[in-house]
């Protein structure tokens, strides 16, 4: 499947199942696939597909932030269209065109497209239908994006997607007058833990390598193999057999099939590249190649995705323990003032990151969720959701600083929490660093194991539950007994479900990216996902 066919809403009866009375929902964080894009290199020209793609029609209407005076404090915007230059017949240059010779809204190889956009602004709409207008979880109108933490990877794409999911969440008819700018948060590509960064990770690289290899060793012979070169030779270079990792690669003809499918019959491929049985094996193959890692390696789920499901986790017990370290301290107040002084609520209640197909299946394969799935389409998202039981009568733990006023003391301890970047680049005047990585506030990263008892305690009564596109799905160690809600084994107790995101959550990522470079890439028996 190409793109993500959407379900009806939920019905008022699906909806009390799903939501149940006796529980309240606390905190939903959605990781998000890119819309529809166009290639990320262009592939099988020999059959006219061309290598630019008239999809793009932001290209007609681009706008940057300029400089107007010298003066920094004024900023201006400048709007302009843009338009791609390439090598001609005798390397001169010449303005890429489409198929029918369009010169404008010609796509990057791997840019967002038009659909991709009507896609993600459409995930957003859904979105709000569900936690604003069905479970009244939102608020409608939005004063202020405290309560909302953005994040997106380094990639264009990923970054325009999550902004329209926003759009369609709150669109700006839904926002008050005095609405400042939502925050989106990025990271260098050297830090960033949205996607399976092998390109920053060594050990990693060398642990994908090696999977891939172990693929291509286990299908490059096989039936359906010699079934995808009987159909596909003729059209690749030289006439060469498909394999795991022929050139192209084979995950690379699956992305030019995807995309070619999802878009207009000027950018298609011959149909014999849409046979359904072709298609299936080679979903079946690269989900192994790509995802199998992450069901048999506890090394290779730490390296490749444990990082951001560990900032998951800490944004739950953050949104427990209400000590800013669900993410408020990075997207409240402005200019590092923390909030002082503002109205409303300052607790992040709902999170969104622009992502990719590696990110969500990579998150499920770690919880042991994703069994038998396929490749994720389009548009693809999943939901964390974290809920608190009604009945549990909680009291806020004596280390947390509650965030029901505005005062100097809570300011300080917000101060507190964000740790060296607080120091760095926090409020007043600049202080010496001692430590630039103090221990955190709270629970954190701390294993369960190091908790407190008062910290254990703090986590009763709490509940996660994830849905892919609109499906709820099953962490297979929350099954046991004592560890999900009484009646439902897709709730997962906090507790159990933290526990199993620590045994591959990494302490130092990039040391351990780092470190044994030369130890086998395989453990010795399987390390099966989804369990403590």
């Amino acid at each position: 499947m190409t793109s993500f066919q959407p379900r009806k809403p939920y019905t008022r009866e699906e909806l009390a199942q799903l939501y149940p009375e006796e529980l309240e929902l606390q905190l939903v964080q959605i990781l998000l696939r890119h819309g529809e894009r166009s290639p990320v290199s262009p592939r099988f020209q020999n059959t006219g597909l061309r290598p630019y793609w008239p999809y793009c029609n932001s290209a007609r209407q681009m706008t940057s932030v300029i400089m107007a005076t010298t003066d920094w404090s004024k900023w201006d915007s400048l709007k302009y269209r843009r338009r791609l230059e390439t090598f001609g017949m005798d390397d001169g240059p010449v303005i890429a065109s489409g198929p029918n010779g369009e010169f404008d809204a010609v796509c990057q190889p791997g840019e967002l497209t038009d659909l991709g956009r009507e896609t993600t602004l459409s995930l957003g709409q859904r979105l709000r239908y569900l936690y604003i207008d069905q479970l009244s979880f939102m608020p409608r109108l939005l004063a202020s994006s405290d309560t909302i933490y953005l994040r997106s990877t380094p990639v264009p794409r990923a970054l325009e997607s999550v902004q329209q999911a926003f759009h369609g969440l709150y669109p700006p008819s839904t926002h008050t007058a005095n609405f400042p700018a939502p925050t989106i948060i990025t990271r260098t590509p050297a830090d960033e833990t949205l996607f399976p960064n092998d390109g920053n990770c060594r050990r990693f690289a060398h642990l994908s390598r090696a999977f891939a290899a172990r693929a291509a060793q286990r299908w490059n012979e096989t039936e359906d193999m010699k079934y995808l070169s009987k159909l596909f030779s003729p059209y690749m270079p030289h006439n060469a057999a498909v394999a795991v990792d022929s050139h192209p690669r084979l995950s690379g003809i699956m992305d030019t099939i995807n995309s070619t499918d999802a878009h207009g019959p000027a950018t298609k491929l011959p149909s014999i590249f849409y046979d359904s049985k072709a298609r299936q094996i080679i979903d079946r193959i690269a989900v192994e190649e790509w995802f199998a890692g992450y069901s048999e390696s506890v090394e290779y789920r730490k390296l490749g995705i444990g990082a951001l499901m560990g900032d998951i986790v800490v944004r739950m017990g953050g949104s427990v323990e209400r000590n800013g370290n669900d993410g408020v301290v990075e997207v409240g107040g402005v200019d590092g003032d923390l909030g002082h002084g503002r109205d409303g609520e300052r607790e992040v209640r709902f999170a969104m990151s622009g992502c990719h197909d590696t990110t969500l299946a990579a998150a499920l394969t770690s919880l042991g969720a994703f069994e038998k799935e396929m490749w994720p389409p389009f548009t693809s998202h999943i939901a964390f959701e974290l809920f608190r039981q009604r009945a549990a009568a909680r009291t806020t733990p004596s280390t947390a600083q509650p965030r029901t006023s505005a005062n100097d003391e809570e300011v300080e301890s917000r101060k507190k929490s964000q740790g060296w970047w607080a120091s760095l680049f926090g409020s007043g005047s600049p202080k010496s660093v001692v430590n630039p990585l103090p221990e955190p506030a709270g629970i954190a990263r701390k294993p369960i194991a190091e908790l407190t008892a008062e910290q254990k305690a703090s986590l009763k009564g709490y509940f996660v539950r994830i849905r892919y596109n609109d499906r709820v799905v099953q962490v297979p160690g929350c099954k046991a007994a004592g560890k999900h809600l009484d009646g439902d084994t897709s709730f997962c107790t906090l507790e159990a479900f933290k526990s199993i995101v620590d045994a591959y959550t990494p302490q130092n990522w990039k040391h351990e990216c780092a470190s044994t470079l030369d130890a086998p890439a395989f453990p010795p028996e399987p390390e099966p996902a989804g369990y403590a």
